[in-house]
């Protein structure tokens, strides 16, 4: 199975998944409900336009992150990810698929979240408080630049959770409230990969693995690499391209949106292979807030359809799925 993955991607006629696109300016409200339900129904992935997000910055965040990984390690290591999950992950940090891989995966990062003042409540939760930036001097405008695409991105994702809750039969603003999306965990990581992958050997660009939070909005150079697999439970897995479409973010639902939906909405495996080519991207994770109760949501259970997964603070879950995929920090104390 793994030979036959490694030749599908040397093979022009390679299997490329075709993905419900939802366009944000649409004024027809229910035709865009009907697209999102069905794609978050098939396999919770869709593609998304018309957000609002110019080029100019979209092009602008690539060219900065571009910058960041073309530094010296030791200056990136200045700004080593902290015990909060921000900052710079090295190559080989993650490893998100133990079962087939034998070593982490072939990419660097850097984690970009919400920061609160220090007079805040909640300065001190895990998955809020400071960014470590990199040196002005050495990157004039970079912090300027990822902090504004994160208020865009984060604008966008709540356009894309008022959709959702409509699919979902709920109030347009259900996940609107200061418990969910109106003070979330909201985090954009930069990524940076070598292009190196074999899965006959175990070494993967990205593991196979699904993501942790409500949704991600996935914004991406071009270059092929991401596939997904609809059916995670098939034997042999199926696995399809997801290409690039300038312009439009490629939207996935994470874990915590299949629980909240009682399974009814799917998170679904992916993973990426390189080819040799270095390739760019910057996902925008969203979760809800530190201290909301992850539990079954009212249109999504009955008598004949109990909650499947227990009720979980979302800070409790996210913590649980960083440690089992991210290495012990305390490796690179003994690096340096």
């Amino acid at each position: 199975m793994e030979n036959h993955t490694k030749e599908k991607l040397q093979d022009p006629t390679m299997q490329v998944s075709s993905l419900n696109c939802i366009d944000l300016a649409n004024d027809d409200l229910h035709r865009s409900v009907v697209s999102l339900k069905q794609a978050c129904l098939d396999c919770g992935f869709f593609y998304v336009i018309n957000h609002g997000i110019s080029e100019e910055l979209m092009e602008d965040v690539f060219e900065q992150s571009k910058k960041f990984f073309a530094l010296p390690l030791e200056e990136k290591m200045k700004v080593l990810r902290n015990e909060k999950h921000r900052g710079y992950t090295p190559v080989l940090d993650e490893i998100l698929d133990p079962e087939n891989q034998v070593i982490g995966d072939h990419k660097e990062g850097y984690y970009i979240g919400i920061e609160v003042p220090k007079d805040d409540p909640d300065y001190d939760k895990p998955f809020y408080g400071p960014n470590p930036w990199p040196d002005y001097d050495v990157l004039p405008r970079w912090r300027e630049t990822m902090e504004k695409y994160h208020q865009e991105a984060l604008r966008v994702s709540k356009v894309i959770g008022r959709l959702l809750a409509l699919a979902l039969d709920l109030d347009a603003n259900y996940f609107d409230t200061p418990e969910m999306l109106g003070k979330p965990i909201a985090t954009m990581r930069l990524l940076h990969y070598q292009g190196v992958s074999d899965p006959s050997k175990g070494i993967y660009a990205c593991g196979a693995h699904s993501d942790y939070g409500m949704m991600t909005l996935l914004a991406t150079d071009g270059v092929m690499g991401l596939q997904i697999c609809k059916d995670k439970n098939a034997k042999p897995q199926k696995w399809e391209y997801v290409p690039a479409i300038k312009g439009a973010y490629i939207v996935n639902l994470g874990d915590m949106l299949e629980r909240w939906s009682n399974g009814f909405f799917k998170s679904t495996l992916h993973r990426v292979l390189g080819n040799g080519q270095e390739r760019y991207s910057i996902p925008f994770f969203v979760e809800p807030n530190h201290e909301c109760l992850v539990e079954c949501l009212p249109t999504c259970k009955s008598e004949s359809n109990v909650p499947k997964y227990p009720a979980i603070k979302c800070s409790t879950y996210l913590t649980q799925r960083y440690k089992e995929t991210h290495a012990e920090l305390s490796i690179y104390n003994q690096e340096i």
